[in-house]
């Protein structure tokens, strides 16, 4: 069964630009990843939450998707242009 991410972070001011260009690097290779049905970013009004919405055809996927841009380094550089760690919640798919 699908699940729905929900990824907030809190980019920090100086680092909106470089959040966005490492996103538009990295997503290609997301969509592309196994499992990975669809993922969008949004940038709030307040100009340094982003919010994440992402398809994965199940949670398994995602924990695998996660290490290995853990071990490709890809996480600590986004987290370098960050205020604090991501807030990640999960929702089922519930068919109705």
């Amino acid at each position: 069964m699908s699940i729905l991410v929900h990824l907030e972070v809190n980019a920090k001011l100086e680092s909106i630009s470089t959040v966005k260009e490492i996103l538009a690097r990295i997503f290609p290779d997301t969509r592309a990843y196994d499992g990975c049905i669809d993922i969008t970013a949004y940038l709030e009004d307040n100009e340094h939450t982003f919010l994440f919405i992402e398809n994965w055809e199940s949670k398994e996927h995602y924990a695998r998707y996660l290490a290995w841009r853990e071990e490709s380094g890809s996480l600590a550089e986004l987290g370098e242009h960050l205020q604090g760690p991501p807030v990640i919640r999960y929702f089922e798919n519930v068919d109705a």
